[in-house]
């Protein structure tokens, strides 16, 4: 394993402890007025609430945005310390494409920017580093189909 891949691989095992942590953080505070205190919302209780409203939603959003991205994480894991064949990176990129991390996290900043009139919301520490993790993912997930592609030197 080259001094890349390893780092490559640490950066993504890193992630596996990160996304968990990103999803109990608070992403925002949010009050329906100035005057009173604000509620913590993170990602999971965010889901909890869609839970009890709506299953199907909340199943198809716990699929795409908790499990996809996380199922890709371990098999870039797996690929990295070769227990998954590089042949297995179009499905993980399949599987990337699915996961609804990015898309939800859009959308979020765009509620954000847009406010609620009535109330009040404030970002947390838990967006940022939601966001790191996703942007880490994307890098890492790129760095790593470079470093398993072939180059023309290796053909002769």
């Amino acid at each position: 394993m080259t001094r890349t891949n390893r780092a490559l691989a640490l950066m993504n095992l890193g992630l596996l402890v990160l996304y968990p942590i990103a999803w109990w953080a608070p992403l925002m505070r949010a009050g329906l007025l100035p005057l009173f205190s604000l509620s913590e919302i993170s990602m999971l209780t965010g889901l909890q609430s869609l839970w009890a409203s709506d299953i199907f939603l909340a199943l198809v959003v716990s699929l795409f945005a908790l499990f996809a991205p996380y199922l890709k994480t371990i098999g870039l894991a797996l690929v990295h310390f070769d227990l998954l064949k590089p042949v297995a990176l179009p499905a993980l990129q399949v599987l990337g494409k699915l996961a609804m991390a990015d898309i939800f996290l859009i959308a979020l900043y765009i509620t954000l920017s847009k406010g609620i009139g009535l109330g009040r919301i404030e970002v947390a520490w838990g967006l940022y580093l939601f966001t790191a993790c996703i942007l880490a993912s994307l890098w890492i997930s790129w760095k790593t189909e470079q470093s398993l592609k072939p180059t023309a030197i290796d053909h002769g």
